[in-house]
């Protein structure tokens, strides 16, 4: 591993984070000064704190019951839960986060939960997609995010944004509601107000989504450190890219794989999440976690109940 490399994407990373946060709590504060000068400020704090309490009290099981998910025990998946263990146990966490199977071809991988009480859903296409070693990397991500208690970030970073869309729908009510007055007493608003007042919400997603690319970027930093293997997680992540794209998309679109500006993507751009990875690889002075190199699917699906089948479109399915 590469750690000089390392150190400098984390301290980026913090730096980026801590930016964005404050960002976000300054447009909050200032919608709420606007709004009830002082006393706004208090409230959209006390209404955000609500917010971030409510959701962190969410349990994991009823985000994945969404999803269709089952409970994965160790007769399941030894192996799997071997490697999370493991996993666990290098990244510092006092405890094995639950995981669950999706009978999704979809290759993906998620966490929910805090810290304390976390789980990890795996979907049926990506057992059977990938090899070991690029599962391998992949947990890894996702019990990063749990140590690095990515998932709370989140929820901050939620709750300033909704609390942010509705300090700014009161200003523009009352600024439409007291539109008579002030044209009629000739009273001059400030255009930044107005601005400010129009397109916090919008300035506050942004910040939001370039957060959560930040987060990315640093789970895939702590994956390679973890296994000392960023090529396993650069692996599943090329093979990932290419098998969420569907036939006709990249029969029609070769050279296209985003249909949107990076600034408005909630993940970074999967070419730039591998070069980060590669240039971890430079200074190898360990060997990677040695792991059979073949595909993992050991899950005795027969056991677990079907789930619901996807929605068709033209250019893929959707789950």
């Amino acid at each position: 591993m590469n750690i000089n490399t390392y150190t400098s994407h984390k301290w980026l990373n913090l730096l980026h984070s801590v930016l964005i946060l404050t960002g976000m709590a300054v447009i909050l504060c200032l919608l709420g000064w606007l709004i009830a000068g002082r006393p706004g400020i208090v409230w959209a704090f006390i209404i955000g704190t609500a917010v971030v309490i409510i959701t962190s009290r969410i349990s994991p099981q009823a985000v994945l019951k969404m999803h269709n998910a089952r409970l994965l025990d160790y007769s399941h998946a030894p192996r799997l839960h071997t490697m999370t263990r493991e996993l666990s146990s290098r990244a510092g966490l006092s405890f094995q986060p639950a995981l669950f199977y999706i009978p999704s071809p979809v290759v993906n991988a998620f966490s929910v939960g805090q810290k304390k009480n976390a789980a990890i859903a795996l979907t049926d296409g990506m057992l059977r997609s990938l090899s070991y070693r690029e599962i391998l990397g992949v947990m890894a991500h996702e019990i990063s995010h749990v140590r690095n208690n990515d998932i709370w970030i989140m929820n901050l970073a939620e709750a300033a944004n909704r609390v942010t869309g509705l300090l700014s729908l009161t200003g523009q009510f009352l600024l439409l509601l007291n539109l008579p007055l002030i044209l009629t007493q000739d009273y001059h608003i400030s255009w930044w107000i107005i601005f400010l007042l129009i397109f916090a919400p919008t300035l506050s997603t942004i910040m939001q989504l370039s957060l959560s690319r930040t987060r990315e970027f640093d789970a895939d930093m702590d994956a390679a450190m973890l296994t000392n293997d960023p090529m396993g997680l650069a692996r599943a992540l090329a093979k990932l890219e290419y098998t969420t794209r569907s036939w006709l998309d990249r029969f029609m679109r070769p050279g296209q794989k985003y249909g949107l500006p990076s600034f408005l993507l909630t993940h970074p751009r999967t070419e730039d999440r591998i070069q980060r990875l590669i240039s971890l690889a430079g200074d190898i002075n360990e060997q990677p976690w040695q792991t059979p190199d073949h595909s993992y699917m050991d899950l005795k699906a027969a056991r677990l109940p079907a789930g619901a089948g996807p929605l068709r479109r033209l250019l893929g399915n959707w789950f």
